[in-house]
């Protein structure tokens, strides 16, 4: 096989409780990308649409996940890429992992698959760290493994897939504005109290464990985050009244997806996911803010082959 395209989807990270370890894949967002395999050792991107992003692989996330695998074998070959984004960068729901993650995959599977999924994450995980400044894992391991993952550890690398229920859905507002995940990384503070770590671990129990018991409710009340969420969602314009309606219509939970600006929702089935993303709409409608709705079942295989 010499050539490759893929669907590489969007992911939710952090889900509240679980900033930088904890993500999720949606099923019915994300971007396409084609490989093709060359004689000739290197790293090329010969087209991009959607949006403006750089060709030079040193500057693209994309460029430098496949420059990480590349250097990891001696076979005399070489790729062009491809990029057709429908994720818009700064979305909060990975864009930069998207292409990350999509690149390595493919590339992956046009050598044959040498590399294991946890190698995949870890050459991966270098386009998020020029994307925003940190080697972050927890939107291209969904991306790549599919459904819930929890990076147990980072060093080193482990992480896990998390069973979830079959009937839960997301529901994503995405405003039509840039939040930058440096930006939002910057507001952080780099202490916190004892009392809300302790809630925190707490909330991160209790999802795992209803996720796996498919327990809503218990999912439902620890989709709590004591510690980012009060920072970042200053920058998220109308995020305390998308969170409150969406609660009143019968979301589990909501909180912020990554970084911002999108929030998302976790719904038991898909008719209340539609009523949620309803009454996210409601919200918006009332500002100047431009703004997409994204309703999804969990994607359980994560990046797929489209031929």
């Amino acid at each position: 096989m010499k050539e490759i395209k893929i669907f590489t989807p969007a992911t939710v990270a952090n889900i509240s409780c679980g900033f930088d370890i904890l993500g999720l894949c949606l099923d019915n967002v994300g971007d396409e990308m084609i490989l093709r395999k060359v004689s000739t050792r290197g790293i090329k991107i010969t087209n991009i649409t959607g949006q403006d992003l750089p060709f030079d692989i040193n500057k693209n996330v994309a460029g430098v996940s496949a420059l990480a695998l590349l250097e990891n074998i001696d076979e005399n070959v070489g790729f062009e890429i491809e990029i057709h984004k429908n994720i818009k960068p700064g979305s909060g729901i990975g864009s930069s992992a998207a292409s990350s993650a999509g690149v390595v995959f493919a590339m992956n599977e046009l050598l044959g698959k040498p590399f294991s999924s946890l190698e995949l994450i870890s050459f991966a995980m270098q386009g998020e760290k020029l994307a925003s400044g940190t080697a972050h894992a927890d939107n291209v391991a969904p991306a790549l493994l599919g459904g819930f993952t929890l990076i147990r550890s980072y060093e080193p690398l482990d992480v896990l897939k998390i069973n979830s229920p079959e009937d839960l859905y997301a529901t994503v507002i995405h405003p039509q504005i840039e939040l930058k995940t440096s930006d939002a990384r910057s507001v952080l503070k780099e202490q916190v109290s004892l009392t809300n770590m302790v809630k925190q671990m707490g909330n991160l129990g209790g999802l795992i464990s209803g996720l796996y018991t498919s327990d809503y409710q218990l999912i439902g009340r620890s989709l709590h985050d004591e510690i980012i969420e009060p920072t970042r969602s200053v920058l998220i314009p109308k995020f305390n009244q998308v969170k409150k309606a969406v609660i009143t219509k019968g979301a589990l939970g909501a909180g912020i997806s990554g970084s911002g600006p999108s929030i998302f929702a976790l719904c038991k089935g898909e008719e209340s996911a539609q009523k949620v993303g309803k009454a996210m709409a409601e919200v918006y409608h009332k500002t100047l803010i431009d703004f997409e709705i994204h309703v999804s079942k969990i994607n359980q295989k994560g990046i797929k082959i489209i031929q």
